[in-house]
């Protein structure tokens, strides 16, 4: 057993804004010596495809800051979720947030552990060829084994 800290993260979410949240964390508490953990089931496991084409949209996310104000009849129309999607992705490249594909990177390079969540892997009938070398596939109670243990349980 380690005598490291332990980081364990439920990865849930699969839009391009809850992608950070998981792979932020993960590479700061790796870079800080901890031992992580993240488990991606339902929706996050999109977070571990090969090309991840994820979107993000203000319908039901009243928190997000937009440029000027958008009725919500206005943000259902086609072609909104696509605009909201590359607006966010041309603020995040100017101000200089890494992608997720680099933080994701950069987990792995730190060695953080990306389980699937095989039970919805196998819900969803998805090719695990279309995920990223170096994930792992386990149920929920493997991944009980090291959340018992961690110093810090987040869900995201």
């Amino acid at each position: 057993m380690s005598d490291s800290k332990k980081l364990a993260i439920i990865a849930t979410k699969g839009s391009l804004d809850w992608g950070y949240p998981p792979f932020i964390l993960a590479s700061t508490a790796a870079a800080l010596g901890y031992e992580v953990e993240v488990f991606f089931t339902f929706y996050g496991l999109q977070l571990l495809k090969k090309k991840m084409d994820l979107q993000v949209s203000s319908l039901g996310n009243p928190g997000m800051p937009m440029p000027m104000p958008v009725p919500v009849l206005l943000q259902t129309l086609p072609g909104m979720q696509r605009m909201m999607t590359v607006m966010m992705k041309q603020k995040m490249k100017a101000k200089g947030v890494a992608s997720l594909e680099d933080l994701r990177e950069l987990c792995m390079e730190a060695e953080v552990r990306m389980i699937a969540c095989q039970m919805t892997v196998d819900l969803f009938e998805m090719d695990t060829g279309e995920f990223i070398d170096g994930v792992e596939y386990a149920g929920a109670a493997a991944f009980f084994e090291f959340a018992g243990e961690a110093d810090i349980c987040l869900f995201i």
